[in-house]
């Protein structure tokens, strides 16, 4: 059973975990942002979240979190969501997007916004079959490579 739990932002394993997300984008794709950019108090309740799942064994085996994106329109975007490769296609992503969404919506956003890469067809896939449609890119400046996606997570 794998077991989500919030973990602040700078943690070790959350850190971990971000990390090995980070060196991927660069491997992929030569470029990423860095995590030592990222505001960790974006992530703290109730404007956002951090879940790191770990294994039945207690390790540390992904990430995802969400943070406001604007409050005033109840969107908030999800963000540093990362499976290790060995436990990839076991359903951790999917269970780590659930809760976030649930999270974010009992914290009042209305609307989910994410972007991944344009090569992460796993990821590209996930957020398909969990009901997100791809809109155009909502951040300015950013690179082609990369595809953006909103779901609805509330009537109105």
């Amino acid at each position: 059973m794998i077991r989500l739990v919030a973990r602040p932002f700078d943690s070790p394993d959350a850190q971990r975990l971000i990390r090995a997300l980070y060196a991927e984008q660069l491997d992929t794709y030569g470029f990423a942002d860095s995590p030592d950019r990222e505001a960790s108090g974006d992530y703290d309740p109730p404007r956002g979240l951090l879940l790191v799942a770990y294994s039945p064994a207690g390790e540390p085996i992904g990430c995802g979190g969400y943070r406001t994106y604007n409050q005033a329109e109840q969107v908030a975007e999800v963000r540093k969501m990362y499976v290790r490769p060995a436990e990839r296609g076991q359903g951790v992503g999917r269970q780590l997007l659930s809760q976030l969404e649930q999270e974010a919506a009992e914290h009042g956003a209305c609307r989910m916004l994410l972007e991944t890469g344009s090569l992460n067809s796993s990821a590209i896939g996930l957020y398909a079959a969990s009901g997100y449609e791809a809109i155009q890119s909502y951040v300015t400046g950013r690179r082609l490579t990369n595809r953006a996606f909103a779901k609805q997570l509330c009537q109105g």
